[in-house]
């Protein structure tokens, strides 16, 4: 059976550089995505995510930066695995970017299809909110998951 990994796109009508600047930049990211940051992903550096929804920090070990295009990262992609995440930013014109995200891989066993279903969701939350603050500068996940600190 093949190993499981999750693949999601987004076109967003901006610049590769200003969508590259929203993904790297803990202020940006800030304001739609995470609710803070303990640094900009620099390659080489641990940064620490911080999720409204959630008591705890993750840490993030960004493997490869490279502006405006691209940014791997590895995490706690699961409970007990490290996954590898990439993020691939292709300009389209001056004004349109694709981004394409895969997150992988892991076992087609029930950890793993675990993971792909819960992240599958929080990857293409993850674009759709990029989407929603950079076309439009608003913050989709303010009080979104609220009901999870009940």
């Amino acid at each position: 059976m093949e190993a499981l990994e999750i693949k999601a796109n987004i076109q967003i009508a901006r610049s590769q550089r200003w969508v590259f600047d929203a993904i790297t930049e803990p202020e940006k990211m800030s304001s739609y995505f995470i609710s803070h940051a303990s640094g900009r992903m620099e390659e080489g550096q641990t940064v620490l995510w911080t999720f409204s929804e959630a008591p705890d920090s993750f840490p993030v070990r960004i493997l490869k930066v490279k502006p405006p295009k691209n940014v791997i990262f590895e995490w706690d992609g699961a409970e007990g695995y490290k996954t590898t995440v990439e993020i691939v930013l292709e300009k389209i014109s001056d004004n349109q970017t694709l981004v394409k995200l895969t997150e992988g891989k892991m076992e087609a066993n029930e950890a793993g299809i675990k993971w792909y279903g819960e992240n599958s969701g929080g990857w293409m939350n993850f674009l759709d909110c990029l989407k929603a603050y950079t076309e439009y500068g608003i913050n989709l996940r303010k009080g979104a998951f609220d009901y999870m600190k009940k």
